[in-house]
């Protein structure tokens, strides 16, 4: 066992505090075992206490968004600091553009799926996404999964973590046509906004 992971099965033994530590240190880009592993445990042991379990859901969103905001900030002032010419566009800029937040939230809402989101977390802080607009979408995506993993175990016990191991693709499906729903209707927004404008011009 490596000394992160040890040290990340010591912070498990403080509960939801705990899950509180592994959620911020893990977010601010020290690799961590996944949150939604621990939180199942706490999930599964607190059967007949479910607030505790949504208690320790509650402090892996708070932990993740503080170690999110941290990251964010840290590459965005470090940008400042050692880059005075803008980023090159690059396909991976205009890619990011396109897609804007979506690429964000997708692997911040999908449990058990080993998406980057760090490298995501990153691009948006480099090319300067408005940091309300990310941390609205990280709120998000982290309310529907740390909440919606705590729920599941509740309901199916010790099966919840093999359930959403099993289906891990199926959650990444559903959560990328989320994702594009609220791309399309953020862009039907823009738009339809664009088009005020210029009828009021």
């Amino acid at each position: 066992m490596s000394e992160l992971a040890k040290f990340a099965a010591v912070l498990q033994t403080y509960g939801p505090w705990g899950i509180f530590g592994i959620a911020l240190i893990d977010s601010m880009g020290i690799p961590l075992p996944a949150v939604d592993i621990f939180l199942v445990g706490i999930a599964v042991d607190s059967v007949r206490h479910p607030l505790r379990a949504y208690f320790a859901a509650a402090m892996a969103i708070v932990g993740s968004l503080i170690g999110n905001a941290i990251l964010y900030q840290a590459i965005q002032r470090g940008r400042d600091v050692f880059s005075k010419n803008k980023v090159d566009p690059g396909k991976f800029q205009a890619w990011f553009q396109r897609y804007g937040l979506l690429t964000v939230f997708v692997p911040a809402v999908t449990p058990f799926v080993p998406l980057p989101l760090k490298v995501f977390v990153i691009s948006a802080a480099a090319f300067r996404t408005r940091f309300v607009t990310f941390m609205a979408v990280m709120v998000t995506a982290r309310v529907i999964r740390y909440f919606g993993v705590a729920w599941l175990a509740l309901q199916l016990g010790a099966d919840a973590r093999g359930l959403l191991t099993r289906h891990g693709w199926t959650i990444l499906a559903v959560a990328i046509g989320i994702g594009h729903l609220f791309y399309v209707a953020i862009r039907w927004s823009d738009r339809h906004r664009a088009s005020n404008d210029r009828l009021t011009i």
